[in-house]
Order: structure tokens, then C-alpha cells, then sequence
């Protein structure tokens, strides 16, 4: 159970290092405009906020990474479950604020992981 508990954790850090790159490289280009359903104009005016946002995509990424990596496995389980409710949090948060379906790409996939982490 532990490792599709970590499995699913690699892929929620891997999804918020993709968020990363699309919002900080992206956000302009024509993935970046269609993902986010923005105008050239309006992807112009919110970039420097955009890149911020995947900044901070990324260091939930190397949290969950550095949890995934702690060799004491009681540590590492702490950390795990402080980034998956980090992106939870951000996830319902974004969801209530820009989007509802922020909540299946990002909170959902955290809280499978983050139920399947406290069963294993």
C-alpha cells in the first residue's frame, strides 16, 4: 500500500512541477493560453502574477519530493501529509476563487494520495 501511496504522491508533485512550467514559461505561449483559457492580451497583464503562482507550485513539488526522499520514514510521512494539505488547502482554495474544476486537477489527486498515505 505504501508505494501506490507514494506513487500517487510522485504524481502530485510531478502535476504541480508541470503547473510550474506552465505558469512560469508557458502562460503566453499558445499551451499556456489554452489551459488557462486567457486571452493573449489578459496572459500578457497577469504573467509576473502567474509566474509567482507557479513558483510556488514548484516548492510544493520539492516538498513532496523531499518527503518522498527522507530516509526516516516517519519524518518523511510528516512531510508528505504537510505538503499534500498544502495543496488541498490550495486546491479548494482556487477552486472557490477561480475555478471548480482546480478541484479535481489539484485538491483531488492530493486527497487520494493523502487518504492512501494514512492507510498505508
Amino acid at each position: 500500500m505504501i508505494w501506490i501511496a507514494n506513487l500517487l504522491v510522485a504524481l502530485v508533485a510531478v502535476l504541480h512541477v508541470y503547473f510550474l512550467v506552465l505558469e512560469m514559461f508557458l502562460w503566453q505561449k499558445p499551451l499556456g493560453l489554452k489551459t488557462f483559457r486567457n486571452s493573449p492580451e489578459k496572459a500578457a497583464e497577469t504573467a509576473v502574477l502567474a509566474a509567482n503562482q507557479g513558483l510556488y507550485n514548484g516548492f510544493l513539488a520539492a516538498g513532496l519530493v523531499w518527503g518522498l526522499w527522507h530516509s526516516a520514514p516517519a519524518f518523511g510521512f510528516q512531510i508528505k501529509a504537510f505538503f499534500l494539505l498544502c495543496v488541498i488547502v490550495a486546491g479548494v482554495y482556487g477552486a472557490a476563487t477561480v475555478s471548480r474544476r482546480i478541484l479535481y486537477v489539484q485538491a483531488a489527486p492530493a486527497a487520494i494520495a493523502l487518504v492512501l498515505l494514512w492507510l498505508a
